[in-house]
């Protein structure tokens, strides 16, 4: 298929596709599904090997957000049953990322309902940073408490966090139909500020609320502009309670094609899947390791997540291998670049990693405010679209999502645990 090979070949160079390239990524069939995942998988062993970056949220504050983004369980108006909670102690965060830890995640990301923090909230957020980093050497810190004031970034960054991870979302186009009290410009500042900081910034998207093929290729093209160090993947869980609860518009199979775009448009960059995979991949999830090089273990924000060991078995037995704390997830370019062009010779380099070309596409993922960093709340742990605790028939035609097969379950459902479990 001369497309793909035309991608493979600009994938390996880091030179970005046309547009009219990755719309036709998200248009081809399903009978070239496989041939679009291997050609992908080209460029992700490029410029990462074989290995799959854990990373392990905890939320630090739940529920009660001022902010009204339509896809979160956690926005003001939010009839959705989540646990709902105030700041964690620094001790209970940090217990919290140990059990991360020790499930093989080397990045903990700290996250925090609500527009953005308070000065306050920064000193609570920089003492949590200090407390993991005392009980576990090595590991990376991101934070994503939402937009950001004048300072705080570097406050962060003098606390030890290692990123930031703020996400698009959407496009600026159609993000005004999905968020009205900030907008797509305070989230791209926010990023910058990230960056200017020196923080590894993160960011990403969400697919499946609606949006055109075309509304997906200009966020991630967006993001290739902003050059973030990792982009995290989200598949919209539409949950009750919000105004998406009815957005079931993913396959297993239209969100490999999501996936391979984006690794086509962001080649060298930490690709993160994210919230949903769950739930739209189901046991289609090991494909999508040859398009991704990092996942979230364990549970997310509001939700379940896939059991950890069942992450560990999945990662092992597709032939892909956890990273390591001492090595170095971005190709060496990169990650000299973010150091500063200081030449870290800790950086991994997989065939064709080195010093080549220009940089290409940044990539860190990341979502703050309210359901950042792939954390899509939760409903009751009901099948979507049952009614009486029974699973819905599926009436839809043979390519259509698949509601019947799905339960989505909440976080914490019937406890009182605070930290993610």
């Amino acid at each position: 298929m001369d497309l793909l090979n035309t991608l493979v070949d600009k994938g390996l160079r880091r030179e970005l596709p046309t547009r009219e390239e990755a719309l036709a990524v998200l248009a081809t069939s399903d009978d070239e599904l496989l041939d679009v995942v291997a050609a992908a998988g080209k460029v992700r062993r490029q410029w990462f090997g074989r290995r799959v970056k854990l990373n392990y949220l905890v939320n630090l504050k739940s529920g009660l957000c001022p902010e009204d983004c339509s896809y979160c369980s956690q926005r003001l108006g939010s009839k959705a049953g989540i646990l709902k909670y105030t700041w964690l102690k620094p001790e209970e965060a940090s217990k919290a990322a140990a059990a991360g830890v020790a499930g093989g995640a080397k990045r903990v990301c700290l996250v925090a309902s609500g527009r953005g923090p308070t000065d306050r909230d920064v000193d609570r957020v920089t003492k949590t940073i200090e407390a993991i980093k005392e009980e576990n050497e090595g590991v990376e810190v991101c934070a994503c408490l939402g937009l950001l004031s004048d300072g705080q970034a570097d406050r962060l960054r003098s606390a030890g966090a290692d990123a930031y991870n703020h996400n698009l979302n959407t496009s600026e186009e159609t993000y005004g139909a999905i968020t009205t009290t900030h907008t797509y410009a305070d989230r791209v500042e926010t990023v910058q500020q990230a960056q200017a900081a020196g923080l590894s910034a993160c960011s990403g998207l969400i697919a499946g609320m609606g949006e055109s093929d075309k509304d997906l290729v200009d966020v991630v093209y967006a993001l290739r502009d902003l050059d973030p160090d990792s982009v995290p993947v989200n598949f919209l869980i539409p949950f009750e309670g919000t105004p998406l609860a009815k957005e079931w518009n993913l396959t297993p199979q239209r969100c490999l094609r999501i996936l391979a775009m984006v690794r086509f448009v962001c080649p060298d960059v930490e690709v993160r899947l994210a919230g949903g995979r769950e739930v739209h991949l189901r046991s289609m999830q090991p494909l999508a390791l040859h398009l991704v090089n990092s996942i979230f273990l364990g549970d997310y924000l509001t939700s379940e997540g896939q059991a950890g060991q069942a992450d560990l078995d999945m990662i092992a037995d597709a032939g892909f291998e956890v990273e390591g704390a001492g090595t170095t997830t971005l190709p060496r370019h990169r990650a000299d670049a973010l150091a500063g062009g200081c030449g870290s010779t800790s950086a991994a380099e997989p065939a064709g990693c080195g010093t080549q070309g220009s940089s290409g596409c940044g990539s860190h993922a990341a979502g703050g405010g309210c359901g950042p960093c792939g954390g899509h709340g939760e409903p009751e742990p009901v099948a979507a679209g049952a009614e009486d605790g029974v699973p819905a028939a599926r009436t839809e035609p043979n390519g259509a999502a698949r509601t019947d097969l799905v339960a989505v379950r909440r976080r914490g459902a019937g406890t009182d645990l605070a930290p993610n479990a």
